[in-house]
């Protein structure tokens, strides 16, 4: 399979602070990364110089073979990203509220991709209620099928499963597993959710100060580290500077 996502070198300087130190990557087609790292550890940084937000201090980021900043406008058309520190407009309905991104980013039939991801998602019955009033798991699934609209090829997910009850995430799970398999997309997972992580990701990166400590996939990591599972890996990774060595 062939990378969709490349990452080379990558920094970000914040003045004299280095909150990513030169980490390599990549992602391939029909593959879910997990990124995980505690707090401060360089995620969500490294989203956002992907999502092209923030400009790399060093290093390239390809997508699809391109490298974002020269390429900005075609790679956004194809890449998109769920977060729950995100909402949408709440005075719009949901139908308004997907109409409005299908614009944004250009999706030529508005009136099918709306009915495919409806019916996938369950949002028959959500659609003419304002989006602000819905439940957060209700929200959820909106925000996912907002981050589909246009088709991506590369998505990025942070905490897609946050605050959700166990019926909503596990379904969560079981839509992306399936989207994966049927559409063949890379995805970029950052979840503090461990069974989740094991259960979606082939690979995972380990991140803590800005750096990739470990790497594997999650059965692979647990045996290595001699735990019990992956939550223990990721407080052993993440109380000990020296113990990944």
């Amino acid at each position: 399979m062939k990378n969709l996502v490349e990452v080379q070198n990558l920094k970000k300087n914040y003045g004299s602070k280095e909150a990513v130190k030169n980490i390599s990557f990549e992602i391939k087609e029909n593959e879910i990364l997990g990124l995980l790292g505690p707090n401060g550890s360089g995620k969500t940084t490294t989203i956002g110089m992907m999502l092209g937000l923030l400009k790399p201090s060093g290093g390239k980021i390809l997508i699809n073979g391109m490298q974002i900043e020269e390429n900005r406008i075609e790679i956004l058309q194809k890449i998109n990203f769920i977060s729950p520190y995100i909402e949408l407009p709440k005075k719009l309905t949901v139908k308004q509220n997907l109409i409005v991104y299908c614009k944004l980013y250009n999706v030529l039939d508005t009136k099918n991709r709306i009915e495919y991801l409806t019916e996938k998602l369950r949002l028959k019955d959500l659609l003419n209620r304002v989006t602000g009033e819905l439940s957060s798991g209700q929200k959820n699934r909106v925000s996912l099928a907002k981050a589909l609209i246009n088709s991506p090829t590369v998505l990025f997910l942070d905490e897609p499963t946050a605050s959700l009850d166990p019926e909503i995430g596990d379904f969560v799970r079981s839509f992306l597993e399936n989207y994966k398999k049927e559409k063949k997309i890379s995805i970029l997972l950052a979840s503090h959710n461990m069974n989740e992580v094991t259960r979606l990701c082939k690979t995972v990166l380990m991140m803590k100060d800005g750096v990739i400590i470990d790497k594997g996939c999650p059965q692979d990591l647990i045996k290595k580290h001699g735990r019990k599972n992956l939550e223990e890996v990721f407080l052993k990774l993440s109380r000990s500077a020296d113990e990944h060595n």
